[in-house]
Parts: C-alpha cells; structure tokens; sequence
C-alpha cells in the first residue's frame, strides 16, 4: 500500500456516499492549491489526467 492509499481511503470511507458535482472538486482543487501552491504540479496533473479521461476511448 501506498502512503497516499491511506488519504485515498479516508476519502472514500467519509465522504464516498456523497454526489458532489466536476465544479466542486474543482473549486476545492483551487482551494488546496491557493492554501498549499508547493503542490500546485501534482494537482494540476491529476486535475489534467481527470480531464481526459475519455480521450483514450476516442481514439480507437
């Protein structure tokens, strides 16, 4: 397991009932990155890798 399997976990255990919307993941996104820029890189890809998920299905 890895050391962020364990946030990933937390998330999914608290809050893995709720339906929020693409908006609001994004707005508190902007609010981690504001609050902790040093990690502005690594949620700027995961926000990027989220995006495009479905561009792989396009391309067959």
């Amino acid at each position: 397991m890895y050391f962020t399997d364990r946030g990933i976990e937390e998330l999914a255990t608290r809050r893995g009932e709720e339906d929020v919307s693409l908006a609001w993941v994004a707005e508190r996104l902007t609010e981690f990155v504001d609050q902790y820029p040093e990690f502005e890189v690594p949620v700027e890809r995961l926000a990027t890798w989220l995006a495009r998920l479905d561009d792989d299905l396009d391309d067959d």
